[in-house]
């Protein structure tokens, strides 16, 4: 006989199963790692205002930030009373990237879900939602995930002024409570890198969504 706390368990399961990104060590897609040049800076992708954009249009004189997003994901838009999600600290992270002159930029790469809640006016809607400010923009084809090796939404990857890679991986510790953060590896590796020093760590799980993409 099936349980309420049986079927309860199995239901969080299957959740993890489909939401939690299980790329293997023989992927063909890796992340790249601290060190590295960002890759097709000059690429336009559709912003959100409908201007067409590259990231070496939207990084500032101190660098660039790039998060991997979605509309859908539970980890970046919450889950009910159980979880916040990462999403409503973007607002907080444009802010304080506005005044370290560091670029940011949100980008969604899930060609899979273009027409289920990851299309550009999702994107808009979601902006508006949260109160988010910069640029939002849609990577057609999950190009710039490829080449970045993104893997889940969020996934993180911040750039010194010289666009080389100093950070990659998780935004904190706590995805539930924002309040409950006790390593907000993001900011610390901001301050790290103003301060002209590696962040430490410099590479964090990735956790979220696999991002959707289509094969060809």
């Amino acid at each position: 006989m099936i349980t309420k706390n049986m079927f309860s368990a199995v239901s969080v399961a299957l959740f993890a199963l489909l939401t939690y990104n299980f790329v293997g060590p023989n992927s063909d897609i890796k992340p790249m790692v601290p060190g590295e040049k960002a890759k097709l800076l000059d690429r336009k992708m559709e912003d959100v205002s409908g201007e067409l954009v590259s990231l070496e249009d939207i990084a500032d004189k101190n660098g660039l930030l790039v998060i991997f997003n979605s509309n859908l994901c539970p980890f970046v838009i919450g889950n009910g009373e159980k979880s916040e999600g990462w999403e409503r600290r973007y607002t907080e992270y444009h802010q304080l990237t506005s005044k370290l002159g560091v670029g940011m930029v949100l980008v969604n790469s899930n060609k899979a879900l273009r027409d289920k809640g990851d299309g550009i006016a999702d994107m808009k809607a979601q902006s508006e939602r949260i109160g988010y400010r910069g640029y939002h923009v849609l990577d057609k084809d999950h190009v710039l995930a490829d080449a970045f090796g993104a893997l889940v939404t969020p996934h993180v990857f911040l750039f010194n002024s010289d666009m080389v890679l100093v950070y990659a991986g998780t935004v904190d510790d706590s995805v539930n409570d924002s309040k409950a953060v006790k390593a907000p590896y993001l900011k610390n590796a901001l301050e790290a890198m103003m301060e002209g020093k590696e962040p430490n760590p410099s590479v964090t799980r990735h956790l979220g969504c696999s991002i959707k993409r289509v094969k060809v």
